[in-house]
């Protein structure tokens, strides 16, 4: 007889503790919904930060371009300089 009360108290308890759940989880998605119309698609998103990725990589490689070809030029006057004399350069 006792292990038929304790049995419908827990039953009772879980009862109480799923709809109490179940309102406060209902309570907390209502209040973060954005309709659909209002925010952009994933794709737009990827596709605005791969354009700002891109554009990123072309400076970058301009950058890389204009020091090369500088490092390049300077390194080529000092072969010359080294390989002329310094009196043939005047």
């Amino acid at each position: 007889m006792r292990s038929t009360s304790v049995s419908a108290k827990v039953m009772l308890l879980l009862a109480v503790q799923l709809l109490c759940f179940r309102q406060i989880a209902a309570e907390q998605e209502s209040g973060t919904v954005i309709p659909a119309e209002s925010r952009p698609c994933v794709d737009c998103h990827a596709f605005e930060f791969m354009q700002r990725a891109l554009q990123d990589l072309k400076k970058t490689a301009f950058n890389l371009d204009s020091r090369t070809e500088t490092l390049v030029l300077r390194a080529e006057r000092r072969a010359l300089c080294d390989c002329l004399p310094v009196n043939t350069l005047t």
